[in-house]
């Protein structure tokens, strides 16, 4: 009887010493854990946050922009976002990678996950024919400008309803409404003129869309959207402060 005595008691006592060892060192894990620093998880986040939004829209939409190409949008949009700069949660995305023949302009509700418009958009004359590959910020140059964009007001000038965008990267962009650059209509967009000629025809430096819906839209990405007009230009990748925080 004594024997057994001890030994229950013995079991008790490495039970006990054995389950205290096992919190200790949970605690221990969870300290080490909360001391990890956190930049990594937040980079992995920025991307799958990247990712569940543009599935939603994927879902939703037949079109959209390529996923880099999003994904740097998104970086600009959130930043003008902290930075109080926006009113209307709309996102333009031109991907200028794209031929000119190509519906390579997207309007994207943010709140609703919903295409608006998928449409095509022309580039400067000095830009280049079918694709575009010369930027400029230079007054005069009737070359477009790469970079993020916020919408102004509307105006009427020679072709018809207008739409102010002012650039917000300097050395980009900065010098748009000096410049006119500005969004319109333009029966040169249309995509009859890419039937008749092979491509569309060129602007001053705007991002002229087609006739047909150029009213339409510019009501509804007026007053404080974002436009970010996208290409592969390693200057402006390596430069732009909204793609290098």
């Amino acid at each position: 009887m004594k024997y057994r005595i001890l030994t229950v008691v013995g079991v008790l006592i490495f039970s006990f010493a054995f389950t205290s060892a096992a919190e200790i060192n949970k605690n221990k894990d969870a300290e080490i854990a909360a001391e990890i620093p956190e930049t990594r998880n937040e980079e992995k986040t920025f991307e799958a946050k990247v990712v569940e939004i543009y599935e939603s829209f994927s879902a939703k939409n037949s079109s959209m922009p390529q996923l880099s190409v999003f994904e740097k949008a998104i970086s600009g949009y959130m930043k003008l976002d902290e930075d109080g700069e926006i009113s209307n949660p709309l996102l333009t995305v031109i991907d200028f990678n794209l031929s000119s023949t190509k519906k390579r302009m997207w309007i994207l509700d943010m709140d609703t996950r919903q295409v608006l418009f998928n449409t095509y958009v022309a580039h400067g004359q000095g830009t280049g024919l079918e694709f575009a590959n010369k930027f400029s910020n230079t007054p005069n140059s009737h070359q477009s400008s790469l970079g993020f964009y916020v919408t102004g007001e509307t105006y009427y000038g020679k072709n018809g309803l207008s739409l102010f965008i002012d650039g917000m990267e300097e050395g980009f962009n900065s010098k748009a409404r000096e410049r006119y650059v500005v969004i319109h209509g333009a029966d040169y967009a249309e995509p009859e003129f890419i039937d008749r000629v092979g491509r569309l025809g060129r602007s001053y430096g705007c991002p002229a869309v087609p006739n047909k819906i150029a009213k339409k839209l510019i009501h509804k990405i007026k007053g404080n959207s974002v436009v970010y007009i996208h290409k592969d230009d390693q200057n402006y990748l390596k430069n732009s402060e909204f793609l290098n925080v």
